[in-house]
Parts: C-alpha cells; structure tokens; sequence
C-alpha cells in the first residue's frame, strides 16, 4: 500500500517463545566484555598493589602526577618523597605511577 513501508505478514505456524537461544547472545557479550574489559584492568591492578607493596627507601619512583623523587620515609599509607635536596613531599602510596631504575634522579 505504502511506497516505503512493506506490509507485514503473520507467520503461519508456531508463536516465538523465549528460551534459551535468546540468552546466547547475552551471554557472548559478558564474556566479551569481561576478557576484553574487565581482566586487563584487574591484572593491572593487581600488578600496581604489587608493585606499591615492595617499595623501599631509597627507591626512585614517579607519581602519577609526574613527580619525580626519591622515597625518603616508608609509612602504611603515605611515602615521603625527596624531590630535591631539603624538600620532601608526603603522597600516598596509591599516587605512585611507576618505579624508576636507579639513578634516574641525579644528586
């Protein structure tokens, strides 16, 4: 009747019921969506908690802000950072970016 729009048909025969074939594709997309989403960033994490737990005096480390300093206090959940010689800066340990090898800073 319209140019555009096809006129419908019903289906002869059986109604559609739902079942389990509906769910398949659901379930595709949270299985795609936890090894391309979620596993990546819980191993990420995982690897930072690592990484935050093994720090000691003495290491040189860069914040996430990009502060470069060498640890100068180990606290539970603070770091004291040398940035400079007589200039400390207290961060937290989740602030930490990345561990750097020795003698990145230069006295």
């Amino acid at each position: 009747m319209s140019l555009f729009i096809s006129d419908a048909m019903a289906a002869g025969g059986q109604a559609a019921e739902p079942g389990f074939g509906s769910l398949i594709p659901l379930v595709l997309i949270f299985v795609v969506f936890y090894f391309l989403l979620l596993r990546p960033q819980m191993k990420r994490a995982k690897e930072h908690k690592k990484m935050t737990e093994s720090l000691a005096k003495g290491d040189e480390v860069v914040t996430n802000g990009g502060l470069l300093g060498r640890i100068a206090k180990l606290d539970e959940s603070f770091i004291t950072l040398e940035v400079a010689d007589g200039i400390s800066v207290k961060v937290q340990r989740s602030a930490i970016g990345a561990l750097m090898p020795k003698g990145t800073l230069k006295s």
